[in-house]
């Protein structure tokens, strides 16, 4: 297959330009590298089936050859990155998902985007299944991260039932190994660099609202086969990927202390706006469609996470 990947230099997006890789297919990986990173596709940049284009997918797309599929991950992603940048956030799921449709709808490609486990909101039931509707506050600080989820699942359902585009919506769960940046706000990141580094772990609120962490080998797994699922009317329905394992984050970060051996304090500072109180994915759906569950352990893929922030941590 042919494969254009929005976001390609991205976390995520850069370890699927990787499997797809290995798998044979060509990628096409566009990036306007605002949160990407040429660094994370640098060692792909030889490889004739893989090529680079730094382009914001607000504006039109324009491969020039056949493509079988569309993979759209372009998006801020973190907190950090979308309270930044607000307007661009709403845009990119906006107009660029509405480009990238385009794309797939012209050449009769599959179409597959990264939704979020915050179209959730602060949900009021636990774990969350798909039939879940959310609990979201549109006017608030993360609604532009939410909301534009939201309309760009709205958006992919009118593209298949109007256009008849093959699409699938993966719902994302906190994901978490090697290429996180290391002050994009994130959990893991954010703890393991403090910890190597001997500063205090920060924790917002008492550190009792619930996350559950997949390791990015997991989820990349999840992601492919749903990309791959043969069609079928139930696979266009959003599916929920991630790990069901709940921790809260005063547990997470009580194990990463452990595993790197520091000595660095957990400080308490106040709860942000609208932070869920609970992160917990039903992956029912997953199991039956994909015949997916993860498979690697937390404190398995949290050692391979803190190597990583190890050998970079004179650049961070």
């Amino acid at each position: 297959m042919r494969i254009v990947i929005t976001g390609g230099a991205g976390f995520l997006g850069s370890h699927l330009c990787d499997n797809l890789l290995k798998k044979g297919n060509e990628v096409i990986c566009l990036d306007n590298l605002s949160t990407g990173s040429v660094e994370n596709i640098s060692h792909l940049l030889g490889n004739d089936r893989f090529r680079f284009y730094k382009h914001d997918v607000t504006e039109y797309i324009f491969i020039g050859q056949p493509i079988d599929a569309v993979m759209h991950f372009a998006s801020p992603a973190s907190p950090r990155d979308y309270l930044e940048m607000p307007i661009q956030t709403l845009k990119v799921g906006a107009l660029g998902t509405h480009k990238a449709l385009g794309l797939a709808k012209h050449e009769r490609a599959r179409f597959l985007m990264a939704s979020t486990s915050e179209t959730y909101g602060d949900p009021l039931v636990n774990p969350q299944p798909e039939t879940y509707w959310g609990n979201v506050n549109p006017i608030g600080l993360r609604g532009v991260y939410d909301e534009a989820k939201r309309f760009a699942e709205a958006l992919i359902m009118a593209y298949h039932r109007y256009h008849g585009v093959d699409t699938r919506i993966a719902r994302i769960f906190n994901t978490y190994g090697p290429r996180m940046r290391p002050h994009d706000g994130r959990v893991v990141s954010n703890f393991i660099v403090q910890a190597l580094r001997g500063e205090s772990l920060t924790v917002y609120g008492k550190g009792d609202q619930t996350r559950s962490f997949c390791y990015v080998e997991d989820e990349i797994d999840g992601l492919v086969r749903l990309l791959m699922a043969p069609d079928s009317e139930d696979i266009h329905y959003p599916v929920n990927i991630g790990n069901p394992h709940e921790l809260t984050v005063l547990e997470i970060a009580e194990t990463i202390l452990k595993l790197t051996r520091s000595s660095s304090k957990i400080v308490l500072e106040p709860l942000p706006e609208d932070d869920p109180k609970v992160r917990r994915p039903d992956i029912t759906r997953a199991k039956e469609l994909l015949d997916w569950t993860p498979k690697i352990q937390l404190e398995e893929g949290l050692y391979r996470t803190i190597d990583y922030f190890r050998s970079k941590l004179g650049s961070i």
